[in-house]
């Protein structure tokens, strides 16, 4: 799968077979590769969420940044969901807004990007399980877009979340697709394949680690719970009164644990 993460997000996976994945509304044969079914999802919102938060702060992004590679799995108590322009994949509900859970008076403009950061992540989980309920596979994970490319933590949050490895192409991939369709077209290269294999970048692999993917998962059943009761108007009632004791309890274990 290519994870795309910029201003919003792009997630494109080939599949063999044409299956229609609820939720997904992009599943189109060739659209990616000729012989194979394109699956196209994603995010609204995750870089202008990053900027958002920022500019509320009176930073940019860069600025209020710094430091986040020190910040534990967790340790924030914050649950943020990716909603603040609406939810593309897998609800696909534009009048969806944007939440944080776990609030307390000191929390930080920072808290709150490290938090937004766990969330997208936790939000692109919602959609692979999707992909691999329905028969769509997914062993790897590529970051591509502006964002992976400028922020190592970003790409490790994401391993960890995902627990898989997440691949950066090491260089600026910009274009590169679109060459390769169109050498392959004028016959420099025999097949899509082949031009991929002359041409494509080396990658930098960021991968899961253990304990910290163990706690990862404790957040992500909290994230998923909130994430559909309160994302389908049709929900089930939820039992939702353990939520924040619980990320008050991650996060203490967390700088326990990390510290």
């Amino acid at each position: 799968v290519v994870n795309v993460v910029g201003t919003s997000t792009c997630i494109i996976a080939m599949a063999e077979k044409t299956q229609l994945v609820p939720g997904v509304c992009g599943v189109v044969p060739g659209s990616v590769d000729p012989h194979l079914t394109g699956i196209e999802a994603g995010l609204s919102a995750v870089g202008d969420i990053f900027e958002a938060i920022a500019r509320r702060a009176g930073k940019n992004v860069k600025e209020l940044a710094q430091g986040l590679e020190s910040y534990r799995a967790g340790q924030t108590g914050l649950l943020r969901l990716s909603w603040d322009n609406g939810d593309r994949t897998v609800l696909v509900n534009p009048e969806l807004g944007g939440m944080t859970l776990g609030w307390n008076l000191i929390h930080t403009a920072q808290d709150e990007l490290h938090a937004a950061i766990e969330g997208t992540a936790f939000h692109t989980r919602i959609i692979l399980e999707r992909m691999e309920e329905y028969g769509v596979p997914v062993e790897r994970v590529i970051n591509g877009g502006g964002i992976p490319q400028n922020n190592a933590t970003l790409n490790q949050i994401y391993a960890n979340v995902l627990n898989k490895p997440v691949l950066v192409p090491d260089g600026v991939p910009t274009s590169l697709g679109s060459g390769i369709i169109a050498l392959v077209a004028a016959g420099v290269y025999p097949s899509i394949e082949a031009a991929q294999a002359a041409l494509c970048l080396p990658f930098k692999t960021y991968m899961p680690e253990a304990k910290v993917a163990d706690v990862y998962e404790r957040l992500y059943a909290l994230y998923r719970k909130v994430y559909f009761a309160f994302g389908r108007p049709d929900a089930s009632a939820a039992v939702l009164g353990d939520v924040l004791p619980q990320l008050r309890e991650i996060a203490r274990e967390s700088l326990e644990q990390f510290s």
